[in-house]
This record gives C-alpha cells, sequence and structure tokens, in this order.
C-alpha cells in the first residue's frame, strides 16, 4: 500500500454534490476512503453518492448545511455511525457572490456568505477534530481560492472570505499539530467546472477569455487536479505538511 493510499480511511467532504466536491469524493473512493458526501443540495450529494457505490466505493450522503452547528454534528456522527471514525474532513462547500462593489452588497448576502465560507469551515472542523482525534489523528483540508492571496475586482467578499482560510489553516495546524491532525489549504484558480460554463457563457468563451487571458499554463484547470492537491493533502504521503497552502492556479498568482 502506498502513502498515497486511502485504504482504511473515513473521510467527510462538504459542498459534494459540486463539480469540484464531486472530483473530490470520487477519487478519495478511488483510493480505498469510505467518505461522507455531504451537500446543502441533499439530492445531487445522493447522486455523487450513488455513482461513487456503483464503481464498488464506500460512500453515503447527507442534505446539510456547513453554516449550521446541527448539521456539522450530524455529519460527523454519521462518519462514526457508518464507518466507525473519522480521518480527513475536506472543507470544500462554498457561497459564490456575484460581481458588485461592497456599497451594493445586499447585506444578507454578504453574512451568508462569512456563514458558510468561513462559519462553515469552523463548524464542521469544531465538531470533526475531537473524532479526528479519537480516530488516531489526520488531515483537514480547507479549499481556498487565487482570490485569498491576491484580490479581485468586484469580489471584495469572497476575497476576505477566501483569506480568511489561509491563516485559519495555520492557526488550526499550531494548535493541533500535537492530537497528530495536519491542517492546510488547497487554492484553486479558474477551474473548468459547469459553474464556469454558465458565468462566461460557454466553457470556450471561458476558456479564452479567463483561461487563456488570466493564467500563465494557458487554460483553465481541471477538477481532477484539484482532487489530486486535496488527496495528496489528505494522505499520509504528506505527513510532514502542515499550515501550507498548495496553488493549483496555472500560474495566476505568480504575475
Amino acid at each position: 500500500m502506498t502513502k498515497a493510499s486511502m485504504e482504511g480511511k473515513v473521510a467527510i467532504v462538504t459542498g459534494a454534490g459540486g463539480d469540484i466536491g464531486k472530483a473530490i469524493a470520487t477519487m478519495l473512493c478511488s483510493r480505498g476512503a469510505a467518505v461522507v458526501c455531504m451537500d446543502l443540495n441533499e439530492r445531487r450529494a445522493a447522486d455523487v453518492a450513488r455513482a461513487v457505490k456503483a464503481e464498488g466505493g464506500a460512500c453515503v450522503s447527507l442534505g446539510g448545511d456547513v453554516s449550521s452547528s446541527a448539521d456539522a454534528k450530524r455529519a460527523t456522527a454519521m462518519a462514526l455511525d457508518t464507518f466507525g471514525g473519522l480521518h480527513v474532513l475536506v472543507n470544500n462547500a462554498a457561497f459564490f457572490m456575484q460581481d458588485a462593489v461592497l456599497p451594493e452588497v445586499e447585506e444578507e448576502l454578504f453574512d451568508r456568505s462569512l456563514a458558510v465560507n468561513v462559519g462553515g469551515v469552523f463548524r464542521m472542523s469544531k465538531y470533526a477534530i475531537p473524532v479526528i482525534k479519537r480516530s488516531g489523528g489526520g488531515s483537514i483540508v480547507h479549499v481556498a481560492s487565487q482570490m485569498g492571496h491576491v484580490a479581485r475586482k468586484y469580489q471584495a467578499t469572497y476575497c476576505a472570505s477566501k483569506g480568511a482560510l489561509l491563516v485559519m489553516a495555520k492557526a488550526m495546524a499550531l494548535d493541533h499539530a500535537l492530537d497528530g491532525i495536519r491542517v492546510n489549504t488547497v487554492s484553486p484558480g479558474g477551474i473548468a467546472t459547469q459553474g464556469m460554463a454558465d458565468q462566461w457563457g460557454g466553457m470556450e468563451i471561458a476558456e479564452k477569455e479567463w483561461g487563456a487571458r488570466m493564467h500563465p499554463i494557458g487554460r483553465l484547470g481541471t477538477m481532477t487536479e484539484v482532487a489530486e492537491a486535496v488527496c495528496f493533502l489528505a494522505s499520509d504521503a504528506a505527513s510532514f505538511i502542515t499550515g501550507t497552502d498548495i496553488l493549483v492556479d496555472g500560474g495566476y498568482t505568480a504575475c
């Protein structure tokens, strides 16, 4: 068994019903992990779990809101009750804002963004950490963004929320190193998801206007490339890595 194997590991992936979350959950299962797929959209989470199980993976689904303490508790309880422990938490759920300057941002949307993007990571981690510790340690990965490193016009709220995760992970890494829990972040750049295609009016336009123009590699990233980084940090192959960030951004932040 290689160090990158996830055999015997139990994971929770939030936002598992989205394109990137699905890729992460699917890859973890393909490497031997048992996974709880959590998503606000219960049907989409169930669809992912069904597809994974059809390929022989161990996977269950949960409809839940990461900004809810009750739902965060339910997720950790499901991992414990179904698979007997918890070793990996991937905080992937996110709330995306429409482009707007700050005075035009609705207060309710600002509050929701912070409640999901930061508060959700807090709540999921709060209830997962004691279970991961009792399970012998493991890894927490927050999915941040290149916009946590560099600003983008009309996205002050999103930039702030993702930037918070970078420092939050560092502090958590210090707090829980002796508990055997590593905490890191992965920061994707522009990724070729359905949401990206919808935003730009088609993937071909997104590749040209966002991928080729803004990323030195000359294209958008793939969901698999993000999942590879997350799964690496989740695995024992990254056993000496904590408190750091992996940028999967095609050189976006190097400019």
